[in-house]
C-alpha cells in the first residue's frame, strides 16, 4: 500500500513538472516570436507617407520603373499632397469643410499628379526628363495640333540652339500640364453644377446665396486658369516666331508664367518690384534643384555601369552618393513646389481682386 502511495506521489510530481515545462516552452516560444516580430518592425524602413493611398501611388510608381528624377519629382508632389490632405482632415474634424470644396480640390490635385506621371490609367507618353523628345513621339506627348504646329515650326526655323530648344520644350510641356489641370477642373465644375441644380429646390432660402458663391469661386478659378493658358500660348507663339529675347528677365517657364500673370493684375509698382525680386530668388532655387536632378541622373547611370563591372566596393560608395543625391533632390523639389504654390496663391488673389 505504501509503495502504491509513493508511486502515485512520484507520478503526480512528474506530471506537474512536465506540465510546467510544456507551459514554459509554449510561453517561451511565444515570447521569442513576439521579440522577433518587434525586432523586424523596428528594422523595417519607415513608411514614405502617412496616408495609405499615397503610399500605394508611390509603390506603383516604383513598379513602373520611372527614372530617378521622375521618382524624386513625384515624391515632392506627393509630400505636398499629403501635407494638404492632413491639414484638410483637421478642418473636416472641426466642421470647416461642410460643402466638400477643399476635399474636391484635393481629389482634383491628386488626379493631376496621376496624369502627370502616367498613372491615371490613360494612354499618355511619358515626358522626357531633360532633352526634348525627338521623332514622332513629340506630337503624341503634346497632344494638341496647335502646339504641334508651333513646335515643328520652332525646330525647323534655325533660330534656336540645342540648349534653347530644350528650354522651349520645357515651356511646351508646362503648357500641356496647365491644360490638363484646366480640363480636370472644368469636369469637376460641371459635376458640381449638376449637383447644385438638383439641390437648390430643397435648400433653405438663406443657404442658396452661399451655394451660388461657391460656384462663383469655381468659375473664377476656371477663368483664372484659362487666362493663364491663353497668355502662355501667346508667349509660345511669340517665342516660336521671334526666338528668345536676350533681355528677358526670367528663363524658367514657371517663373515666366507667374511674372506674366502678375503683370496683368492691379499690383502696385512697389508690390511688383517686391514680387520680381522674390521670383529671382525662386528661379535660383529652381536652377539649384535642376542641378541636383542632373547629378542624380548621372549618378544612376554610373551606378548601372558599375553594377555590370561587379566592383562591390565601388558600387557601395556610389550607392551612398546616389542616396544622398536622391534625398537632396526630394528635399529641394518639395521646397520648390511649396514656394511655387505660395507664389501662385498670392498672384491668384491679385487676379481675383481685379474682378471686384
Amino acid at each position: 500500500m505504501l509503495r502504491a502511495r509513493l508511486f502515485l506521489a512520484a507520478a503526480a510530481a512528474l506530471a506537474v513538472q512536465a506540465a510546467a515545462a510544456a507551459a514554459g516552452g509554449k510561453y517561451s516560444r511565444e515570447a521569442n516570436q513576439e521579440a522577433k516580430a518587434a525586432a523586424a518592425a523596428a528594422a523595417a524602413p519607415p513608411a514614405e507617407f502617412r496616408l495609405v493611398k499615397l503610399s500605394q501611388v508611390w509603390a506603383k510608381a516604383q513598379r513602373l520603373h520611372l527614372s530617378a528624377v521622375k521618382l524624386a519629382e513625384l515624391h515632392s508632389d506627393l509630400k505636398i499632397q499629403e501635407k494638404d490632405e492632413l491639414s484638410w482632415k483637421k478642418l473636416k474634424a472641426e466642421g470647416l469643410d461642410e460643402d466638400g470644396e477643399k476635399e474636391a480640390k484635393l481629389r482634383r490635385n491628386l488626379n493631376v499628379i496621376l496624369a502627370k506621371y502616367g498613372m491615371d490609367g490613360k494612354k499618355d507618353a511619358q515626358l522626357g526628363d531633360t532633352n526634348y523628345i525627338k521623332g514622332s513621339l513629340e506630337n503624341d506627348v503634346l497632344d494638341d495640333p496647335r502646339l504641334e504646329k508651333l513646335w515643328n515650326k520652332a525646330k525647323s526655323s534655325g533660330k534656336f540652339t540645342e540648349e534653347e530648344l530644350d528650354k522651349l520644350w520645357r515651356e511646351f510641356r508646362h503648357h500641356k500640364e496647365k491644360v490638363q489641370d484646366y480640363n480636370i477642373l472644368l469636369e469637376t465644375v460641371s459635376r458640381t453644377e449638376d449637383i447644385h441644380k438638383n439641390m437648390i429646390s430643397g435648400l433653405e432660402e438663406e443657404e442658396v446665396p452661399r451655394k451660388h458663391d461657391l460656384l462663383h469661386q469655381k468659375h473664377s478659378e476656371l477663368k483664372e486658369k484659362l487666362h493663364s493658358i491663353n497668355q502662355g500660348f501667346e508667349r509660345l507663339r511669340r517665342v516660336t516666331h521671334q526666338g528668345y529675347d536676350d533681355s528677358s528677365e526670367f528663363e524658367e517657364p514657371r517663373v515666366i508664367d507667374l511674372w506674366d500673370l502678375a503683370k496683368s493684375t492691379n499690383f502696385t509698382e512697389k508690390e511688383l518690384e517686391s514680387l520680381r525680386e522674390e521670383l529671382k530668388h525662386f528661379e535660383a532655387k529652381v536652377e539649384k534643384h535642376s542641378h541636383y536632378q542632373k547629378q542624380l541622373e548621372i549618378s544612376h547611370q554610373k551606378m548601372r555601369h558599375i553594377e555590370g563591372m561587379g566592383d562591390e566596393e565601388h558600387l557601395s560608395r556610389n550607392k551612398e552618393k546616389t542616396a544622398m543625391l536622391e534625398e537632396k533632390t526630394k528635399e529641394l523639389g518639395y521646397k520648390v513646389k511649396k514656394h511655387l504654390q505660395d507664389l501662385s496663391t498670392r498672384i491668384s488673389r491679385g487676379l481675383q481682386h481685379n474682378e471686384l
